[in-house]
């Protein structure tokens, strides 16, 4: 009896292996095309091919992204040994820009209606206009449309669509991606894709079996969710200025380590982020040299001149922060002029008020001349006492007190008290 259950035990896994190698794999890309997207891509088709998957489907719903990222998920997709249908929905989704090159890089590619595909001009995407483009410029759009139309050709749709799509930004609808030989099947669910696939013959000669399989669906594991998030450079950016202002805070007004918590976890996050994006390390420099020069103006009267040439040096080091040409992931003015407006004003006014503190005189409320405490250390002649139940420094003048010993305090200078032996 136990000798059954134990085999029935292990049984179990294998047989929900040999289900999910039998089975349907798919993935989901809701946003930019990242680092972290493309990690996700990747890791999926590897368990498919690994597991013996029937088909991977990817759903796609993408403004475009990173070049790279893009480049290194259409080399998987065609170097995959599984075939990998790309769905472009649920209806209201697009795949512009980098995401027409992963749709036709597909085996199958497959649109819901009410989506649309197209606009991957690179000169669109650094927001220059066709007037501007320089040599540099169309070597980038020449590369691009190249690429594509070698990608199109290669799956069979229409090359001549696929290069306008680079060089005049074109975009077309899933009706018209249909009639114009972009994609090959309409679907507005992935069970009625799935249905629609049954028997569909792939250009290899392979034939897709897709009824009555179970669909495993990959998620993002929790690091590629976590870069994924930190691939917006506005999330970022706010990240880095947020650490490097709250650390300046803990170091002007040090309490409870408010600001040190704050801005460590502030910091380790952005740099995170800074692992992920392409970045321009002038760009960083500029940055720590704004705050450089905007907490040297607490100290040192220049009527704000280096306050406002630290806010230009912050501005101009923000904007050139990350090598990014996609607006899909683009570092926004907005975000920028935001932040450095709202923490400059407020480290300005924290830096101001501790300093007129630390500069204050002591105005003690009573005179401490007169009351008796307890040196809490040798006093020769300085050290601490405390007397009603507040530390001080105090000086011994007469005699030397030994710890334990109790004084009188005569007089006071400052914050600092005058004592001697009872």
């Amino acid at each position: 009896m136990f000798r059954n259950w134990l085999l029935a035990v292990c049984l179990v896994p294998l047989l929900a292996i040999a289900a999910a190698g039998e089975g349907i794999v798919k993935l989901s890309v809701d946003g930019s095309i990242n680092p972290a997207t493309r990690d996700y891509v990747l890791r999926g088709l590897k368990e498919a091919a690994s597991s013996g998957a029937e088909l991977v489907v990817l759903e796609l719903d993408t403004p475009g992204g990173l070049d790279d990222s893009m480049k290194d998920i259409v080399e998987a997709i065609l170097d995959s040994a599984v075939p990998v249908v790309v769905w472009v929905g649920p209806p209201g989704a697009r795949a512009a820009s980098a995401g027409t090159f992963i749709l036709l890089a597909a085996h199958v590619a497959a649109m819901a209606h009410g989506t649309s595909v197209g606009a991957a001009h690179p000169v669109a995407i650094t927001g220059e206009s066709p007037e501007e483009e320089d040599p540099a410029t169309q070597k980038i759009v020449n590369d691009a449309a190249s690429r594509i139309r070698a990608i199109a050709e290669l799956r069979g749709r229409n090359a001549d669509w696929a290069e306008r799509a680079v060089r005049e930004s074109v975009t077309a609808t899933a009706t018209e991606a249909l009639e114009l030989g972009i994609i090959e099947i309409l679907a507005d669910s992935i069970p009625e894709l799935l249905e629609k696939l049954e028997g569909y013959e792939l250009p290899d000669g392979r034939v897709l079996h897709t009824a009555g399989l179970p669909v495993q669906e990959i998620g993002m594991s929790f690091k590629e969710r976590l870069f994924f998030y930190l691939a917006d450079p506005n999330l970022v950016y706010i990240l880095l200025m947020v650490g490097l202002y709250a650390l300046i805070y803990e170091f002007f007004s040090p309490g409870i380590g408010i600001g040190l918590v704050v801005g460590g976890i502030s910091l380790m996050l952005a740099l995170l982020g800074l692992q992920v994006l392409p970045i321009n390390l002038v760009g960083i420099g500029l940055i720590l040299f704004g705050v450089l020069l905007m907490v040297l103006d607490a100290f040192t009267p220049t009527n704000g001149i280096l306050t406002t040439g630290g806010v230009v040096s912050l501005i101009i080091g923000s904007l050139s922060l990350f090598d990014i040409k996609s607006p899909a992931i683009g570092l926004s003015w907005t975000t920028v002029a935001a932040t450095v407006g709202t923490l400059t004003l407020i480290l300005v006014f924290i830096i101001s008020k501790g300093l007129l503190a630390q500069r204050r005189k002591a105005r003690p409320l009573t005179s401490m001349v007169g009351l008796t405490g307890v040196a809490k250390e040798d006093l020769a002649p300085g050290g601490w006492v405390l007397v009603r139940g507040e530390y001080w420094r105090a000086r011994c003048e007469g005699e030397p007190a030994k710890a334990g010993d109790k004084v009188e305090v005569i007089g006071q200078e400052g914050r600092q008290l005058i004592v001697r032996r009872k």
